[in-house]
């Protein structure tokens, strides 16, 4: 087998503890997430105290070091993959919203020092949920983090003696209210910089901010006004300067792994519907016009699964990953959107009514397509 053959080829087989991890996190998708979907939809917000409970599952302590509280396990960006996939299929928002933390955790571990991943990921590595969040997208419908550059990203950070100077509005920020601290990515000096900053800082305003779909998630505006931080706030160093497309990458295969695993859960509700329902004395299944766009779902949901599960080994492997990652968002975000609305479509005027879930799914899979930089992997 040649070097190219070799390079062109990813194991699908699952280590023994991922295997472990994905029954862990199916059980606990079905029993505890899936279960509550609804009345978080109903409700704009994740039920009380069900962070904590998928705090216990250690999804962001796994790889933090064990000298600042965590496992100590390397990172696995398929694994985290992996785990993304599971929980989107009990919901997208509360999948997004738990895997938030573990994103600004993957920031940290790629570009952090040893003294902001000290000082960070100890409050981090708790029992109970402790939030931190990545803010990078920009409420301008032609934004783009990694186009020209630096030109799509507006929000500033301008060096003044010993701290940086923030000004610029995000959007779409998750969990920020309750994050401790938020990594905004800024341009700065004609490059991409990130910037950590603390609750409460001066000049730092929250606004919530409401979507049709991914209401649970409490999504957020953050406005920055001057808000000084120290020149340790900043990851990144001249060895290995922060990467903005490295993070949409790395968000680009996490969020289409949440995707997948919702889209997964409208395949596996449609299916029983339309073998169940009777039309004209016979289950509408049994009509080819619906059997072949049962088919053509399950067909683009394992073509989307495959090209996620292909980026993430790539990534695993330290190999570039850039194109097959945003093939894999291209993708997902197109055929998505198409199983969610035939998931609508073939259970006739109960897809309109919320007393299926189908709604909710159509809804949320909608945000596939503007959503950047959360899940990171």
């Amino acid at each position: 087998m040649s070097e190219q053959t070799a390079d062109l080829l990813f194991d699908l087989n699952l280590t023994e503890e991922q295997r472990i991890m994905r029954e862990s996190l199916a059980r606990f998708s079905d029993v505890e997430v899936a279960s509550i979907s609804r009345q978080a939809d109903e409700a704009g917000q994740a039920p009380k105290g069900f962070y904590d409970k998928t705090a216990e599952l250690g999804l962001s302590l796994l790889s933090i070091p064990e000298a600042y509280g965590g496992a100590g396990m390397p990172r696995s960006v398929l694994s985290n993959m992996l785990n993304a996939e599971d929980l989107g299929k009990g919901d997208m928002s509360l999948a997004l919203g738990s895997l938030t933390p573990l994103s600004f955790v993957n920031m940290l571990l790629d570009y952090g020092t040893e003294d902001q991943q000290e000082k960070y990921l100890s409050v981090i590595a708790d029992e109970t949920f402790k939030v931190a969040t990545v803010a990078l997208m920009e409420p301008r419908a032609t934004f783009d983090a990694t186009s020209s550059k630096t030109a799509s990203i507006e929000t500033t950070a301008v060096l003044s003696g010993s701290e940086y100077v923030l000004n610029g509005e995000k959007s779409m920020v998750a969990l920020a209210e309750d994050a401790l601290h938020i990594l905004v990515v800024a341009r700065c000096e004609g490059n991409i910089g990130a910037f950590i900053v603390d609750k409460g800082a001066k000049g730092l305003t929250i606004e919530k901010e409401t979507f049709m779909g991914l209401r649970p998630l409490s999504l957020h505006r953050v406005v920055l006004s001057s808000v000084a931080v120290n020149v340790n706030a900043r990851l990144g160093q001249e060895s290995q300067p922060f990467d903005v497309q490295r993070l949409v990458d790395l968000g680009s295969i996490g969020l289409s792994a949440v995707v997948v695993g919702c889209c997964q859960a409208v395949v596996d509700y449609v299916i029983p519907y339309v073998n169940e329902r009777v039309a004209f004395g016979e289950p509408i299944s049994n009509r080819q016009s619906v059997a072949f766009m049962v088919a053509d779902m399950a067909t683009e949901l394992e073509a989307m699964r495959l090209m996620v599960y292909r980026a993430a080994s790539r990534a695993e492997q330290g190999l570039d990953f850039h194109k097959e990652a945003y093939l894999a968002r291209v993708l997902v975000a197109e055929r998505a959107m198409e199983i969610g609305t035939n998931g609508v479509q073939l259970l006739g005027g109960h897809g309109f009514t919320r007393e299926h879930p189908v709604e909710l799914w159509y809804r949320n899979l909608r945000a596939m397509g503007i959503l950047q930089g959360v899940a990171i992997v």
